[in-house]
């Protein structure tokens, strides 16, 4: 290496603003920007060759000259302009929504998808957190984000002569980011830190302004750190060995804890967005351990009411596991310190708690540590039922207390802004306010079908435009010839049909689909009257090789004779690339394996876009085919292999057959009237349903409300309901040997005539506890070809006096089916006043 000059000292030098313009610093550090056209047409103005190189406001103004500045304050009309941003600033930072006194969400996610020039995000998971603290903010929930600011982005993605795709880590400029150092009421700086077994590691705390919500991300990379490794925690997202990761996760659990706390925060409820951070909740324990000296048992049961825990994991392969060596190295003193034993420690994240071998769990710990738990679309909450049900093995899958709330997409940020501009004209005109209203967009059949087709064929040839420089970009990188570079130029036509395809490269995404049958492919494409173009975008991780394969395999296709002008492979995929593929394509092809795709949003943003949706039903879709005026590959049945071949033909056919004789029925400019009564379902459909709005009202309807009032109950008089439960659920453990039902089922005659009442009895041995510390319950449904229950609901049995030495349980019930029905008897604790918030291994007898 060079020699190299390191300062003794760092200074920012901050631009020296006209005092017209002394409010483009506050602009720039708030991410309003992003979803707001003014505020970003404020800095596009300024300077639109810097605008279109960074979408960065904060680097602009670190760069732009002193002359322009002063140039836009001179000018009546960029003034104009700035006035009106300032005023829609203030008008959006000044609306209130009532909550309850106190509340706060602290949400907790290991990245973040905010805006492109900030690239501490992989993929989906990552935009989907930062929609929610958009949509937060939009709804004025009270609610802070807690994260981890990355050295590095996640990889910018090359593809070499070959097609192979080859990763560069690019070095992040906090400086030039829209974040700003932290600061407590004295202005200093927060600092925290955490212990490992390699010494104290301190945590800097970075704040990032989301319209009225805050997003804190921790930073270890600071000069308190003199080992390299504790600077290296954060260097990376997803980067490193699996040390790397237990101490990022150390670092986003605990350190996130304690700079809340350091902040001045007192969050009522804890949103663990999947298992990275589910190390707070073993920090929530031992807070309350050594500060209310609670047992581990009594501080488990007051921390669990306010946990939400969300998966969006539909396979185990996905979730982290550690050994419990390493682990333990890595909490030996953590525990020992906090008075936690191995036991305690290992049992939160094994589903077996006596098995010493298993892995540890990160998500099994925010399993046993939430009371709240929810997956990401219907069809992901029943997947994942089966897949955590041996957490209640004595549950039907059905049952397992795992809810959903469907993602949604933040709609200010992805929807394309010529469309806004016709629903200014269109709908009423506090449809911004009020997008998440189904009757808000009940004007969309106003909207004249020319119109709405000349206003997407207006975005169709600013997508291509960016195709085409992005293409002429990458060319030109890897020192193409200058008759590509020329042929590029001219590459697409914004009058084709145009396919969409753009996503994390995993197998399961099944990215090479389209292109089983390339001869078929190739007759469809060329059709001289009816052409089709395919664009294809995405990043595969750095290990993926088969991922990484399926790219080299589409690269290498989109220079083939036949098939080069109708195929393109676009680098380095990221929300810039997506914003653009999303609103200017037609159709938007989806198709994982059903049941792997846990909700999926780039389909989403197509469809708020008015683009059509050619999709496997799984994830959203599942909800939203038979409104969404889309297509669908395949039927509601588990995927096989032998699907592969059925659902590409099943795609071929569609297109041939229907899809592009639509698009095509019309003549000249005119719109394809059948075409554009499918947009318009589509708009009116998916719009206010599949939104970032809609999910957060459901997360703080269905989970944040009733966890913040379970935690002011639990937490009242210095925890006394957490410490009596606690004592309470040791006599039922010492009691439950002896608890057993030896009487139902009796005086039901064989055959009934249906709405006949009939009663269910249940005698059940208590064994000293009373009838009020258990809860009795009837299981009924149709007896299935293998004698199980099916169908089935539960109805709970009420006290009804003693038989002996039990105590009675009865109900009445009316059959609402007819044919072969029958029912069991279960007892469990009653520890829980909502199923939902049922605990990990329920103590539970069966008749």
């Amino acid at each position: 290496m060079s020699f190299q000059i390191n300062p003794v000292q760092e200074f920012v030098v901050k631009p020296a603003l006209p005092p017209e313009l002394n409010r483009l610093p506050e602009i720039a550090y708030n991410l309003v920007w992003s979803w707001d056209h003014t505020l970003r047409s404020l800095f596009r103005r300024l300077d639109p060759v810097l605008w279109r190189k960074t979408h960065n406001p904060v680097m602009m103004l670190n760069q732009l000259s002193q002359s322009i500045l002063q140039n836009a304050a001179a000018d009546g009309r960029y003034m104009a302009l700035y006035q009106k941003a300032c005023e829609r600033l203030d008008d959006y930072l000044r609306r209130e929504k009532e909550h309850p006194v106190g509340k706060l969400i602290a949400y907790f996610s290991m990245e973040y998808g905010l805006v492109d020039c900030m690239p501490i995000y992989s993929g989906g998971l990552g935009v989907l957190s930062g929609d929610h603290m958009k949509a937060s903010s939009d709804a004025d929930l009270p609610l802070v984000g807690v994260g981890l600011l990355y050295q590095k982005g996640y990889l910018t993605q090359l593809l070499n002569p070959d097609g192979w795709q080859i990763e560069r880590t690019p070095v992040n400029d906090f400086f030039n980011f829209p974040v700003q150092p932290a600061q407590n009421a004295n202005g200093e700086e927060i600092r925290v830190s955490v212990n490992l077994p390699s010494g104290r590691v301190h945590i800097k705390v970075w704040l990032v302004q989301v319209g009225r919500v805050k997003l804190h991300l921790l930073d270890t990379n600071i000069p308190e750190n003199d080992r390299q490794d504790h600077r290296d925690i954060t260097d990376q997202l997803y980067g490193g060995d699996h040390h790397t990761r237990i101490k990022q996760e150390i670092v986003l659990g605990i350190g996130g804890l304690r700079a809340l706390k350091a902040l001045g925060y007192a969050p009522t409820v804890y949103h663990m967005n999947e298992g990275h951070s589910a190390f707070l909740a073993l920090e929530r324990i031992r807070d309350l351990m050594k500060s209310r000296h609670m047992t581990f048992e009594e501080a488990h049961e007051a921390t669990r009411v306010n946990n939400v825990f969300t998966t969006h994991t539909p396979v185990p392969a996905g979730i982290d596991l550690f050994d419990s060596g390493v682990l333990w190295e890595y909490f030996r003193e953590y525990c020992a310190e906090s008075g936690i034993s191995a036991e305690q420690f290992f049992s939160l994240g094994r589903q077996n708690p006596y098995d010493s071998g298993e892995r540890f769990s990160m998500a099994v710990t925010a399993m046993k540590a939430s009371a709240y738990r929810n997956a990401v679309s219907k069809l992901h909450a029943e997947v994942s039922q089966v897949m955590w049900q041996p957490l209640w093995s004595n549950l039907p899958d059905w049952e397992v207390p795992i809810t959903s709330v469907t993602n949604g997409v933040h709609l200010p940020t992805f929807l394309n802004g010529n469309l806004a501009t016709i629903y200014d004209t269109y709908l009423q005109p506090d449809w911004r306010e009020r997008y998440e209203e189904p009757e808000t967009w009940d004007h969309i059949n106003d909207i004249p079908d020319d119109e709405l087709w000349q206003a997407h064929r207006k975005i169709k040839r600013e997508l291509v435009t960016f195709i085409r420089e992005r293409l002429t970009e990458s060319a030109q990188r890897r020192k193409a010839s200058a008759v590509e570079i020329k042929r590029l130029d001219t590459l697409f036509d914004p009058e084709v049909f145009t396919i969409g395809f753009a996503r994390r490269f995993a197998t399961y995404k099944r990215a090479t689909l389209l292109f089983r049958d390339v001869e078929r492919l190739k007759r469809l494409v060329t059709n001289s009257d009816r052409p089709v173009q395919i664009i294809i975008a995405g990043k595969a991780h750095p290990k993926d090789i088969p991922g990484k394969t399926f790219i080299r395999e589409i690269a290498q296709l989109a220079r083939d004779h036949d098939l080069g002008a109708h195929l393109i492979f676009v680098e380095d995929y990221s929300m810039e690339v997506a914003k653009h593929l999303v609103q200017g394509v037609d159709v938007w092809l989806n198709n994982p394996r059903r049941g792997e795709e846990a909700c999926g949003t780039s389909g989403m943003k197509a469809a708020i876009n008015g683009v059509l949706n050619l999709s496997i039903l799984d994830g959203w879709y599942d909800e939203a085919y038979e409104v969404s005026g889309g297509w669908a590959i395949g039927d509601r049945e588990p995927y096989s292999d032998d699907q592969d071949e059925i659902h590409s033909t099943g795609i071929y056919s569609l297109l041939e057959n229907e899809i592009i004789p639509m698009y095509y029925s019309r003549s000249g400019d005119s719109a394809p009237k059948e075409w554009l009564a499918r947009v318009k379902q589509c708009l009116k459909a998916i719009s206010p349903q599949f939104n970032a709005q809609r999910m957060v009202g459901e997360y703080n309807n269905m989970l944040y409300t009733p966890a913040h009032e379970f935690w002011l109950k639990m937490s009242d008089n210095d925890f006394a309901a957490a410490r009596e439960k606690a004592h309470w659920v040791r006599q039922i453990d010492a009691a439950w040997g002896n608890v057993r039902i030896f009487r139902s089922g009796q005086g039901i005659a064989p055959t009934l005539v249906s709405g006949e009442k009939i009663q269910i009895r249940a005698v059940v041995d208590l064994a000293g506890l009373n009838a009020s510390d258990v809860r009795v319950e009837a299981v009924i449904g149709r007896v299935g070809i293998a004698d199980n229950l099916e169908e089935t609901e539960v109805i709970l049995l009420r006290p009804d006096g003693q038989e002996g030495s039990g105590a009675i349980f009865v109900n009445e019930y009316i059959p609402h089916q007819t044919g072969r029905l029958g029912y069991s008897i279960r007892v469990s604790p009653n520890h829980f006043e909502d199923p939902l918030t049922r605990p990990c291994d329920p103590l539970m007898k069966w008749a």
